[in-house]
């Protein structure tokens, strides 16, 4: 692989801490500033939704723009929004700080994965944008799990303060082993930004994203709370399964990648498949702590595993359909990706909140996760087309 991804992946480590790392300090800052739980699930939320309409719109509006300058210019976002982060002295001023960090986030895996694929042959593409998400992968390895540990022990804004000099180093990676002369597709039309929506097979993926996607995050946002209260575990041992849990999410991210590459659909189907078994069998397994760690292992291998196929099948779907706005239809997936954890923290919190409970989380995800398995064997029936003009009609 080209050592520039590497500076990608870099880049993807620090912002993978940023947004996975508030899980394991959702008991933390809620404590601290005397918030409910389902509240502080709200930064989780607001977060992704900054990155689901900031990626769409700011690299619509970037499109110009050189590929090293943008993406250094996004560094600098970043590490001013954790910075805000780590002097928050309030929820109100902590959300707006979690805002700027999603606007650099959005854009930065927009902009990067279509990077990624042009920096290698067309049999590897999968391949080389999941190296650049095992910058997120490893973050969840060690950035989030020694993140909750100094959140826990010196307060959640030292873990804010230490992504913020993750920033930086990312920002010297970037300035010394990317190329300056990236090739970047010509700015996109505005008619063929707006076509991208008028897609369906494109919106198709973008539904099977949200909802693969998002199944795992209506547990996964209160999984500190989950492993306290009901498997048992002390509030010390959280960081420590967190990175059993990155260990899981890294492997499967590899594998996902590899096993993507020449037919993204029938892989998608059976991760998606086996994703919705996985959080169906964790609503009985949490109460155990073996048993959950194991499950826990299988969900971390499969949540992540669909991140390449996703990314890869949209970009070849949008060359087929949009080629103008291949750039702006990788952005709307990635927004598509944190919609899916907006609506799963978002729904994870009513949950929590309704009679049902926190027990509950896991087998709602796992219904989100047969939605987008439903999607999945759809839209590959849509790519036969004697097959798909027989039984749904051409969507285009």
């Amino acid at each position: 692989m080209p050592i520039a991804l590497y500076a990608l992946t870099i880049a993807a480590y620090a912002i993978g801490t940023t947004e996975f790392v508030i899980v394991g300090l959702l008991p933390t800052v809620a404590n601290d500033l005397t918030i409910t739980l389902p509240l502080a699930g709200l930064i989780v939320s607001v977060y992704a939704l900054g990155v689901t309409f900031g990626a769409p719109v700011l690299t619509a509006l970037t499109g110009g723009v050189a590929r090293k300058p943008l993406l250094l210019g996004l560094m600098l976002l970043f590490i001013a929004g954790n910075t805000l982060a780590s002097v928050s002295p309030d929820y109100e001023v902590l959300l707006v700080a979690r805002v700027l960090s999603a606007f650099a986030h959005g854009v930065f895996f927009s902009v990067g994965a279509t990077i990624a694929a042009d920096l290698v042959p067309e049999n590897r593409r999968a391949s080389a944008i999941a190296l650049m998400f095992m910058g997120l992968t490893v973050a969840i390895v060690t950035g989030v799990p020694l993140g909750t540990f100094i959140g826990q022990t010196f307060g959640w804004r030292a873990t804010f303060a230490a992504v913020a000099v993750l920033g930086l180093v990312a920002f010297v990676a970037i300035a010394a082993l990317l190329p300056g002369n990236i090739r970047k597709a010509p700015p996109a039309s505005l008619i063929d930004q707006l076509s991208v929506l008028g897609s369906g097979r494109l919106l198709i993926v973008f539904a099977m994203t949200t909802l693969g996607y998002g199944g795992t995050f209506v547990a996964f946002t209160y999984l500190a709370t989950i492993l306290q209260t009901i498997t048992g575990f002390a509030a010390g041992h959280v960081s420590l399964i967190l990175v059993l849990y990155g260990v899981a999410i890294a492997v499967g991210n590899l594998v996902g990648g590899r096993i993507a590459n020449h037919n993204p659909v029938r892989a998608l189907a059976f991760i998606f498949l086996a994703l919705a078994v996985v959080l169906g069998l964790f609503t009985f397994t949490a109460a155990a702590k073996l048993p959950a760690l194991v499950t826990l292992a299988a969900l971390g291998f499969l949540s992540f595993a669909t991140v390449p196929g996703l990314q890869l099948y949209v970009v070849q779907l949008a060359q087929r359909f949009r080629p103008g706005a291949v750039d702006t239809a990788s952005a709307l997936n990635i927004a598509a990706f944190n919609l899916g954890i907006a609506l799963g923290a978002w729904l994870g919190g009513l949950i929590v909140a309704s009679p049902l409970g926190l027990g509950a989380t896991p087998w709602v995800g796992a219904l989100l996760s047969v939605g987008a398995l439903l999607l999945t064997l759809w839209s590959g029936l849509l790519d036969r087309p004697a097959k798909a003009d027989a039984a749904f009609g051409r969507v285009a």
